[in-house]
């Protein structure tokens, strides 16, 4: 006994010709709908696990570097670069991760906008073909709704861009604070650029170099941050939202 495509039992259907059977009530397609809701939920938790722990991940990491770096004037302040460069693999690998959990959130919240929440409070008039279809063009052809460079934008004004103050900060501290370098004592800031440069020198690479590169790299996560910003939506920076 199968369903046919105009959705009539045919018991003499032969089996190799079995067609999956669609729901053919009200009560089915809820019962569908439903299961088919808590799956996508469960999904959408199970990548904002995994977002929380490369945020946790992240949080360790600059902890710890700021306790090498800061506790001992004998330690390079290359430690806190190295901890820049260490929490920007951290970032990318967590906006790859937030392209995956934003497809799953997507779904629940276009089920719970124009299902759930109508069932809760009927004032809107909306056309139910228009969201299902939707959902459904989704499902045929999963693809990525926001590229990699707004992923990282959301997680840069989410968590990131504040560790990131924290290890500049650090950085300019441990660079202008004398009793913070090897075979000083004094707890004096420095008094020249050319002090700040010999501080700021990594090996045979100048300070100034270094300045240049820490300034450029942090205008390109600013500039991120601008372009990829939300004007407003459920989306929007502020609003609940990952």
């Amino acid at each position: 006994m199968i369903i046919s495509e105009d959705l009539t039992i045919r018991p003499d259907a032969p089996s190799s010709q079995a067609q999956p059977i669609f729901p053919t009530t009200p009560t089915e397609f809820v019962n569908a709908l439903s299961h088919y809701y808590r799956g996508e939920l469960a999904r959408m938790v199970s990548w904002r696990d995994r977002l929380d722990r490369t945020t946790n991940w992240a949080i360790t990491g600059v902890g710890a570097m700021l306790s090498v770096s800061l506790s001992s004037p004998e330690t390079h302040h290359g430690v806190l670069l190295f901890a820049m460069v260490l929490i920007f693999l951290l970032l990318s690998i967590e906006s790859r991760r937030y392209r995956f959990f934003h497809v799953y959130r997507s779904r629940v919240r276009l089920i719970e906008r124009n299902y759930y929440a109508r069932i809760f409070s009927p004032r809107d008039h909306l056309d139910p073909t228009h969201w299902m279809n939707q959902l459904s063009e989704d499902l045929r052809l999963p693809r990525f709704s926001i590229t990699h460079s707004q992923a990282m934008a959301r997680r840069l004004r989410r968590n990131y861009s504040w560790l990131y103050l924290i290890l500049l900060l650090a950085w300019v501290l441990k660079t202008t604070t004398t009793v913070l370098q090897p075979k000083s004592f004094s707890g004096q800031f420095v008094q020249s650029a050319n002090e700040l440069g010999v501080n700021a020198s990594i090996g045979s690479v100048p300070g100034i170099v270094v300045i240049v590169a820490i300034l450029a790299f942090y205008s390109y996560l600013a500039y991120i941050m601008i372009k990829h910003r939300e004007s407003g939506g459920e989306l929007a920076y502020g609003e609940v939202h990952v």
